[in-house]
């Protein structure tokens, strides 16, 4: 752990010793229990977030048929059009619900004055790419269609998620852009999941991610994909780094640790949309590993990173 910022190697141990050395795939719904266990508790814990209004609500998947549940988190006070935030959570498309990333929903509501939609999508293995993404992107057409009835604003919705939730998001912008879908503003995207061929072993120039393995990332891949990871046939919406062109895509903000798998992918990503003509804030925060600020969020690195995401989001919001 010499390569960690000295204060992330504290929680990092209480994770790996609540998690019993690190999240296990094995058995997955013992791990989708004891991951919403775990949610449930902090949540538990937290004070209450003044003046914020939540709301949970049905909305159309891009697979016609299908509901996908979403939760609004809004300023109860505010006056609309709102900007709105379409999140997706993290969880290597296995695991996580909208709970997740409740207690960042609510701070980012009140923090920032602004509208937060979670999307529930639907998870694999169960329900393989592309369920996940038509969740994702049907909730971004329902913005786009009832954001005035809504209170909120349709010309400033950004889309961001974390990991596999990063992915999602990624792969909805390209969807919006190719199907002449809703425009966003933003794509906020946190040490995303962009490339199904990165599964090879952790070496001295490749991290481990700790307490998400690289066999997690192999199995979550192999669960998305169908078995199809780092194959000819994996389409650019399951993996962003395989699109062809990243021409005409939002703006970027980009977060991601120098101890994270997902490093030089990220970084290759934010290249290419740069050099596709998209501004891209690139921050790379050293001695950071996956997910460093969900688990140790009072560290100043933490901090550094949650006040660069605000600050993408406000430069956006205008």
């Amino acid at each position: 752990m010499d390569r960690l910022d000295p204060e992330l190697v504290e929680p990092l141990e209480g994770l790996m010793q609540a998690t019993g050395g690190g999240f296990d795939l094995g058995d997955l719904e013992a791990t989708r229990a004891m991951v919403a266990g775990m949610i449930a508790g902090v949540i538990a814990e937290a004070p209450p977030t003044a003046g914020i209004a939540i709301e949970d609500l049905p909305v159309p998947s891009h697979e016609r048929g299908v509901a996908v549940p979403v939760r609004l988190y809004r300023p109860a006070a505010a006056a609309g059009p709102l900007p709105v935030l379409l999140w997706m959570h993290p969880g290597g498309f296995v695991l996580g619900s909208i709970e997740m990333d409740e207690l960042m929903a609510r701070q980012l509501a009140a923090g920032l004055g602004i509208a937060v939609v979670s999307v529930g999508y639907r998870l694999a293995p169960e329900h393989p790419y592309p369920a996940p993404l038509d969740d994702c992107y049907g909730a971004l057409e329902w913005l786009g269609a009832e954001a005035a009835g809504l209170g909120l604003d349709a010309g400033r919705i950004a889309v961001g998620g974390a990991s596999a939730g990063g992915n999602l998001a990624a792969a909805t912008c390209l969807c919006a852009r190719d199907r002449g879908g809703p425009t966003p503003v933003l794509q906020l995207l946190v040490y995303p999941s962009l490339d199904d061929s990165n599964i090879e072993p952790a070496s001295e120039t490749v991290p481990e991610n700790l307490f998400w393995s690289r066999a997690n990332t192999r199995a979550c891949w192999h669960a998305y994909l169908n078995g199809q990871e780092a194959s000819a046939d994996v389409p650019e919406y399951a993996a962003p780094i395989r699109a062809k062109s990243l021409g005409g895509l939002p703006n970027a903000f980009i977060g991601v640790g120098t101890a994270d798998m997902f490093l030089d992918e990220n970084i290759a990503y934010a290249e290419r949309l740069a050099a596709a003509g998209a501004e891209v804030d690139l921050a790379v925060y050293p001695g950071a590993f996956h997910a460093f600020d969900s688990f140790a969020p009072a560290a100043r690195v933490a901090q550094r990173f949650a006040a660069d995401r605000n600050a993408a989001l406000r430069r956006a919001f205008g």
